[in-house]
Parts: structure tokens; sequence; C-alpha cells
């Protein structure tokens, strides 16, 4: 399952003329016992929403006043999101003739042509409060309290995350909720702004609209809608022959495979395409046993040298939607990796039955935990999510590589590693154009899925976290011969090494003119910065620098040294 909630609004989409009809009441009752969460998110003041609706029961969570509050009505608790108004703010506005006037426990509300004069008394007493929209009515609340941060709070004490709900609404309100949420609906009757957002429009109106919705939920769990979910593909990289084109991959639901020889880049690859996943809210769990991991940014590590994580608390960490977990089995001698492997997967079953994630079980050494001879009874074949990472592709369980959809071939000989995997599914192998080893930061990507085209080369979106470890070994590390620059000079005298940009500069300010000028104008300076330190925007800077300073040593090194103080943390 996908979507485990449904976020909607109240008036205009659930009710008509303030009230659910038997069949939206029914429609949700069969969504209720399939298991997943009902959250109502309405601008209304709670007091009035409770004598309204008597289906209020159903959900497991109200998010009332626009953001303001949340109602949990099994134990009947309001919980204010935030502080209401000052009461000398509603009197000044019923000083101003501004009726009717509601105030609820956080929300003020009024109707337009109000709006000036609510604006005015905010302006007048200073306060820090924004005025908010819905069809005719105007709403005053708290700074940054909206449909979005009350769900957002909602969504955190129910334990779900926003990846896997799906919201309704009808009005200029529900915005902030349908952008936060994975697939975001508006029902036929909604305003023509927030059609052109939603991801799906309803061809039926308010409860009729919210009917067709739970249809298409119980029916494929939305799977009909995925073409339209675009928005959240993730970018992989650019396509080496068209660098136009930028080559994504869906958040969820696909297994990926990683294949290529060793130091060929896959835990670099694998760390950027997560920091992606991370930053648009994709929980991950990253079964690491070689603790090339431990270093991800943000993620809780479990597990160590001394010894393995306990189940318990990968479980505890994972309860969590924001947090990402980091499974560190270094602490297991290898004959005992799959076993605790095995313990593991079905926690994670069972967490994914419960809450959809984590939308992602990273396996590195996949080989080693998922090995061909030891059939694995503990991996579900319709597991999906699942990112698999190896050197020898062969020595996988073929019935996991049966479920990979994706393989990902980097290093040397990427059409050869395309072709042991055909192999070991029994399948042909794809046609690559050569088989040359790839560079670094490119992988050949083959999709399996319907409809794809041959396997094509991308250069991947590098890692932020690989670029600030490698910018430190850039400015002050010991780079290997074969990547430091050496000045020569123009007729090949000298042989200066500097191994890092520290050293380049240090050396570059103690040169001759003539050889310090024979290398910017050759573009020696720009190929080192694009070449060995894989840095072309500093490569441009110096190309722009040589142009620009002419036969000018003194202001052509103070230049360079600028642009590369801009780039990088040197020494003082």
């Amino acid at each position: 399952m996908r979507y485990i909630a449904l976020a909607a609004d109240y008036d205009g989409t659930l009710a008509a003329h303030g009230a659910i009809d038997e069949q939206t009441e029914a429609a949700l009752v069969r969504l209720k016992s399939s298991g997943r969460r009902l959250i109502m998110v309405t601008g209304r003041e709670l007091d009035e929403l409770l004598q309204v609706c008597p289906q209020v029961g159903l959900f497991d969570c109200v998010v009332a006043e626009n953001g303001g509050l949340i109602y949990d009505p099994k134990i009947r608790e309001i919980s204010l999101l935030a502080d209401p108004p000052p009461r000398e703010f509603v009197d000044r506005l019923t000083g101003r003739g501004v009726l009717p006037l509601g105030v609820g426990r956080v929300i003020v509300a009024t109707w337009e042509p109000h709006q000036q004069a609510v604006v005015e008394t905010i302006r007048e007493m200073g306060l820090e409060l924004q005025v908010i929209f819905n069809k005719q009515a105007v709403m005053i609340l708290p700074s940054g309290v909206n449909k979005a941060s009350g769900l957002r709070e909602a969504l955190r004490r129910l334990g779900l995350s926003p990846r896997n709900v799906v919201s309704v609404g009808d009005a200029e309100n529900d915005h902030a909720m349908l952008r936060l949420t994975e697939c975001g609906v508006a029902v036929a009757n909604a305003i023509d702004s927030l059609k052109e957002h939603a991801d799906w429009t309803a061809s039926a109106p308010r409860g009729a609209g919210v009917c067709q919705l739970v249809d298409r939920l119980l029916d494929d769990d939305l799977a009909s809608l995925e073409p339209m979910l675009t928005r959240h593909q993730i970018p992989l990289g650019r396509d080496r022959e068209d660098e136009e084109e930028t080559v994504r991959f869906p958040p969820f639901g696909l297994n990926i495979l990683i294949a290529g020889t060793s130091g060929s880049g896959k835990s670099t690859l694998v760390t950027g395409v997560l920091e992606r996943l991370a930053e648009r809210g994709y929980q991950a769990c990253i079964v690491d046993p070689e603790g090339d991991y431990t270093t991800f940014p943000g993620a809780i590590v479990l597990g160590g040298a001394e010894a393995p994580p306990p189940l318990d608390e990968v479980e505890d960490v994972l309860d969590h939607p924001d947090e990402t977990v980091v499974v560190n089995l270094i602490g297991l001698s290898m004959p005992h990796r799959p076993e605790f492997f095995e313990g593991l997967m079905p926690r994670l079953q069972e967490l994914r039955a419960r809450t959809c994630r984590p939308h992602w079980v990273v396996i590195d050494e996949a080989h080693h935990l998922l090995p061909r001879e030891r059939h694995p009874t503990t991996l579900p074949l319709d597991l999906r999510g699942a990112l698999f990472i190896t050197v020898h592709p062969e020595s996988v369980a073929p019935e996991v590589l049966a479920t990979v959809e994706e393989v990902w071939a980097v290093g040397e000989a990427p059409g050869e590693t395309l072709a042991r995997f055909a192999a070991s599914i029994g399948a042909p192998p794809p046609r690559c154009e050569g088989d040359e080893t790839l560079a670094p930061g490119e992988c050949l990507v083959w999709s399996r899925r319907p409809g794809a085209g041959p396997p094509r080369v991308v250069r991947s979106l590098p890692a932020r976290s690989e670029r600030r470890r490698h910018s430190r070994k850039y400015a002050i590390g010991e780079l290997e011969p074969r990547l430091c620059f050496y000045f020569r000079g123009p007729d090949g005298r000298l042989n200066l090494r500097a191994q890092n940009l520290w050293m380049f500069l240090q050396i570059g300010e103690g040169v001759d003119e003539e050889t310090w000028l024979h290398h910017l104008r050759n573009g020696d300076y720009a190929s080192w910065f694009r070449g060995a330190l894989k840095d072309q925007g500093l490569a441009d800077e110096a190309r722009a620098i040589a142009d620009r300073v002419g036969s000018d040593a003194a202001e052509g090194r103070a230049a360079l040294r600028a642009a590369v103080a801009r780039h990088y943390m040197l020494p003082t």
C-alpha cells in the first residue's frame, strides 16, 4: 500500500450545504475498513463543526480552524497549535463594524468585503498575523499556521508521513495541504487555481468527487494516477548523449540493482540518490554490512564494531517518519550477517504494513545478505522500494534479481555487468553499444519496465556529502600523483608538484611570471580544475580570467586566488 491516509477538507468537499450525505459517509466507512486512516482538515471553528457533523467519530484526527488546533475524536481532546490573537484585536475589528465576526480558539474569521479593515487593523497594532481567503471567507491566523502545518502535526502524532497521504479540497486555503501530500486532488467544484495545481481532478463535485477518489484508492491504490505524479520523481542525472534531458526515477515501488567493480563509485551514487530522497521526505532503512554509510548526513546509525544493533531499536527509530536509519553490521562476522538480515526483514515488513514505511530498503553487499546458495525465505518477493548494491550480481539469489526493474551499472565493462545480471535471471542481455569503462559519476542505466528504451549512460548528480568530503581533500589533502598539478613551464624545465589547492596557490605565487602565464593561457589550470577536481565552475572562472588579464600576471594570480577561495576553505 502506498496511501495509508486520506486528508479531506469539509465544506465544499466532504460536505454540501454543511452536511455529509449518506453516499459519502458510506465511502468513508469502506475506506476505513481497508485499514486506512481518515483526517479531516477544515477551516471551521471546532464547536461549530461538532454541531453540524455527526460523522466526526469516523475520523482518526480533525485539524480545525485552518490548522490552528487538533481534535482527537476518540478521547475528545483539543490541542492548540498556536496562540490566539489578542482580545484587543477582536475588539478593534468589532469597533470598525466588521460583522459577522467569528472568534474560535485560535482563528478569527469574517467575510468579504471586510478584508481591508482586517489588514489595516493588523498593521496598526503591529501584529504578526496572516490573512487567508477561503472563497468569500476571510480568516485571520498567526503567521505560519495553515492547513499544511496542522496536517503535518497531525501526521506526526499518528506516526505517518505526508508521502503516504492523499488530500482533497476545493478552495484557496487547500493549496498548501495539496502541496504537502503525495497526491493532491481537487473536486469538480473546486476553484480553477486549485484544479490547475492538483495532481488529479475528480469529475464529480463535493462528496461524489470524494467517492470517486475512494473508489480509486480501493481499486488500485491510485496506481492509475502514477503518470500524473511526475512532480515527485527523483533526478538521477543527465543523459550523456543529451545533456538537456534529466533522467529521473519514481520515488515509490521500484526495485533497483546497482552493480559494478570495487571502487567504481557505487556508494557515491547511492549516497546522492539517498540525499535526494531524504530531501523530499522519503524514509530509508540502510542495511550496511561494511560501515560505508555511517557518515550519511542526518541518519541515525545503530550498531558498530562492538555489536550489531538491537532489532527493537531499529524499529523504534523507523517509527518516526523523518528519520533515516543506518543498520551497521560491521560488528557481525560475515557468516552471521544473513541470519541477522532474516530477522530484520519481518520487522520491516510489519512496519510497512502498518505505516507504509520505510519507503526504501537499501541492501548493501546484497551478494552476502541474499546469496544465491542461501535461498532467502524471509525476503518477500513482492517487496517494492528496494535498492540492492553488489559487486557480483550473479551471486545474488535469482528470485531477488527477478524483482529488479532497473539496473544501474558503474565502473569497468558495464555492458558485461548487465549481461551477467540478465544471465542470472534467464533473460536475454540488452544491446549495448561498446563496453567502455565509465567515467567517475557515470552509470549505464537499463530499465526493464515496459516501453523503456535501450540502456543509456547517465551522468549522475554528485552527492553533496561526498562533495564536502572531497572538497577538503582537494583543498589541503594529499592527491595521488596522477591527479596533482605540475608546474613545468613553457619549455618543460620545471617539475613542481602541487598535491592540493593550497600548495597550488603557494607554488603559483613563487614561480616566475612566464611559467605562470604559460599555464594560464594554455588552459592548464582550467583543465586541472575540471578533470582532477571535478569542479566545472572553477574551471569556467579560470578560463574567464585567462581571457581578461592578458599578460598581467599579478592581476591573474590575485583573481585566481580569489576564485579558489570562493569555492574552497583554505588555511589562512
